[in-house]
This record gives structure tokens, sequence and C-alpha cells, in this order.
């Protein structure tokens, strides 16, 4: 049986960001275009995860905890600000 590398995973990073990018790009819904900037950080986690556990070092993960705290705020800014605009 073969194993995943390194390359496996960051194909799936590339196309997850490209999905995002496109619909940030071709989107005028606010509420869909958020959803994909939230899609283009999960494929940089996924990214990071990969080179992480690929070298061995543990910064990478480090990172993507940030990372999520910081699209946890983004994303609760993000809806309150939509809230407001559609009242």
């Amino acid at each position: 049986m073969e194993t995943i590398g390194v390359q496996h995973f960051l194909v799936v990073a590339i196309l997850l960001f490209s999905v995002g990018f496109l619909g940030v790009v071709l989107r005028r819904n606010l509420l869909l275009v958020l959803m994909s900037l939230e899609l283009m950080l999960n494929a940089v986690n996924v990214a990071l995860v990969a080179f992480s556990r690929h070298s061995g070092n543990m910064d990478g993960s480090l990172f993507v905890f940030f990372i999520m705290t910081v699209a946890a705020a983004e994303v609760a800014v993000g809806l309150a600000l939509l809230v407001a605009l559609y009242k």
C-alpha cells in the first residue's frame, strides 16, 4: 500500500485555495465571499500542516492554531457586519 506524501496534501490545498479564490472573485453575495475566504484559509492550514509534518517541526501546527483563531474572529465580525448591512 502506498503512503500519502506531502505532494498529495499540497494538491488538495491548491485545489481548495483555487475554489475559494474563484468564489471570492466570481460571487457577489457577501456571505458566499466570506465562506470562500474561509475555504482559502483552510487550504493554507492544510498546506502548513503538511509542511509541518513533512519537516518534523511543529511550528506549522502552531501557526494553524493562530490562523483558526483569527478566522473565527473574522467570521464573527463579518457576520455582524452582514446582519447590520441587511437590517
